[in-house]
């Protein structure tokens, strides 16, 4: 018997990028002005490439505009943070200007409901944490794309800003997995 055709075609992203700049920042790469432009910029990458899927973190910035757009948009969200709920909201969602606490709230909420919430389960204190979860979150795209082609989606200035760059980090392990890479710009 011939094996069955999927009946829905996946088409999964994953993304990283820039959360907010900093009140103290000295070099803008996402001020908080622009967050409509690359929120729409999303959007228009999310239809123009038909995702089904979207696998992220949920820090302020970035992720959560992603996140929202497309839960608005009936793409199904895969959230996959390092540790607690809780905790990562302290660390990485309400220490930066913008009323981001209640969208977390919100697509937690809605993750935890899809049953796309994944824990892993690291310290706070684990200095490698992030780029732990950086890896999770390629290789649950992969899992959830099943052989077919992974876009990753960069939001970002187009600049590292160093070893610890972690969408910079993001960018080049998804292009070790063989990605298609698109860049959203934040200025």
């Amino acid at each position: 018997m011939p094996s069955e055709k999927k009946l829905v075609d996946v088409r999964v992203a994953a993304l990283a990028g820039r959360r907010p700049d900093a009140v103290d920042a000295e070099t803008p790469r996402f001020p908080l002005e622009n967050i409509a432009t690359v929120k729409a910029e999303l959007r228009q990458v999310f239809i123009s490439n038909k995702r089904t899927h979207l696998v992220c973190a949920a820090a302020c910035g970035a992720d959560l505009l992603a996140l929202e757009v497309a839960n608005q948009l009936g793409i199904q969200i895969h959230v996959v943070l390092p540790f607690s709920t809780t905790d990562f909201r302290k660390m990485s969602v309400v220490d930066r200007p913008g009323e981001w606490g209640e969208i977390y709230d919100r697509i937690v909420t809605e993750a935890r409901k899809q049953g796309n919430l994944h824990l892993l389960g690291y310290k706070t204190t684990d200095e490698k944490a992030f780029s732990k979860t950086t890896q999770a979150i390629i290789d649950h795209a992969l899992e959830i794309a099943e052989g077919a082609k992974v876009c990753a989606i960069v939001v970002w200035e187009g600049e590292s800003r160093g070893e610890d760059d972690a969408t910079q980090e993001f960018a080049e392990l998804s292009h070790r997995a063989g990605f298609h890479k698109v860049e959203v710009l934040t200025l």
